[in-house]
């Protein structure tokens, strides 16, 4: 496979060794992974990403959660960005890791990449699960103000660079 091609969950089982990041942030007491969901809509092909509001905690974030035993980050973020939306998606560019305290006060680092949707998803069909009761495509300036969080504004300004 060429670098810089989208890999899927059986591609990235293929390779199960630890990333530099994944060395760097072992010390973190949760260790997750997520995915910035894109989509490009219209004739002017503008892009737009996936917020999932949680009602657990009455958020708006981009969809990730917690590693399963010896998951790589890859494949929680695969896994994850699935099962909070029901999407199928490819990875793409690494956007690198956000760390910040969670609710427990535990430490926590999540690794996001750029996810696109599966050639035959839409992004269409959303059903609500036990953990997301609602998931809004925006255009990034829209997210801006509907994400919860400083540390996923971050990803967004790190999205705008993968574009450039």
């Amino acid at each position: 496979m060429e670098a810089g091609q989208p890999r899927t969950l059986a591609q990235v089982a293929v390779s199960r060794s630890k990333s530099k990041s994944e060395s760097r942030h072992g010390d973190a007491d949760v260790r997750a992974a997520g995915g910035v969901v894109r989509r490009y809509r219209g004739v002017t092909h503008r892009l737009e990403v996936a917020l999932v509001h949680r009602p657990r905690y009455d958020d708006w974030s981009f969809p990730k959660g917690k590693r399963d035993g010896k998951e790589t980050d890859q494949e929680t973020a695969i896994r994850e960005v699935a099962e909070e939306t029901g999407f199928r998606c490819t990875l793409g560019a690494d956007l690198g890791a956000v760390s910040y305290s969670d609710a427990y006060g535990r430490s926590k680092v999540v690794r996001y990449w750029v996810m696109d949707l599966a050639a035959d998803e839409d992004g269409e069909t959303f059903e609500p699960n036990r953990e997301v009761d609602e998931l809004r495509w925006c255009r990034p300036r829209q997210a801006d103000r509907l994400l919860s969080y400083d540390h996923d504004r971050v990803l967004l300004d790190r999205l705008k660079q993968v574009r450039a």
